[in-house]
């Protein structure tokens, strides 16, 4: 059994983002960049399922310029066999990963995707959902446990009315809940012999991956500065300044 993890290279969570001066985006150069939190518990659940011996083989694929060679260098030490680039300079959208990771999917053939819920840089969650529709596979969504069978796996998401327990058959598309598990540190000496793991470049215009954007970015700005409290001396005059200050009620 095969198991695919697709990881996303993104501004690392504890760095302060900053808006370009001519608002065009997010300031990317000279940034401490890491692999997106949600994908490092897919590549945990993976390993973990490779360690019980329920897997033979977990493969980490990329997608993005050639620095995202150390965010599978990142994977690979934490424990998987191999890694996959596919190699592009262009900001990619939702939907044209999710196409090129069915590329890579009918490649590889893998009997599960894993993938994070969804990437902390633009939020959008829509990866895996498009990726399991475009493969007619069945999905599992923030996935915040796991359980694997012979031909199906069983697992737990949280829902509005509580948690919500499935059967899936496989292959499926199952997109993990920071609650999934605690990602491992890699140790050095694991880091060492990552450098020694195959690793594998696709350029994107191979597999004929439409990349142009459908959402043009008009202006990107940050929240306006967070205004100090006033007291109110009673219920009236909190109403007062709610009804025609705030404008709330």
């Amino acid at each position: 059994m095969k198991i695919l993890v697709a990881v996303k290279r993104v501004i690392d969570y504890n760095v302060q983002i900053r808006v370009k001066p001519d608002n065009s985006g997010v300031e990317k150069d000279n940034v401490k960049m890491s692999m997106n939190p949600p994908d490092e518990n897919a590549v945990e659940e993976a390993i973990k399922i490779k360690d019980s011996g329920k897997v033979t083989e977990v493969v980490i694929v990329s997608i993005g310029q050639e620095k995202c060679q150390d965010t599978i260098r990142t994977a690979l030490a934490m424990g998987a066999d191999r890694g996959i680039l596919v190699k592009t300079n262009d900001d990619i959208e939702p939907l044209a990963v999710a196409k090129t990771l069915k590329h890579i999917v009918e490649k590889e053939k893998p009997n599960m995707v894993l993938l994070g819920k969804q990437a902390i840089d633009d939020d959008c969650n829509q990866t895996g959902q498009m990726l399991s529709a475009l493969l007619n596979w069945p999905q599992g969504c923030f996935v915040s446990d796991l359980g694997i069978n012979e031909s199906t796996i069983t697992i737990s998401r949280e829902i509005d009315e509580g948690l919500e327990q499935l059967e899936i058959q496989l292959p499926a598309v199952v997109t993990c809940d920071l609650r999934l598990n605690e990602p491992r540190f890699a140790s050095l000496p694991n880091i060492m012999k990552a450098k020694k793991k195959p690793l594998e470049i696709i350029e994107i215009g191979s597999l004929g991956i439409d990349t142009n954007p459908k959402v043009k970015y008009l202006k990107v700005e940050e929240p306006p500065v967070r205004q100090g409290g006033v007291m109110v001396a009673d219920a009236k005059e909190l109403i007062q300044k709610l009804k025609y200050e705030a404008k709330v009620i």
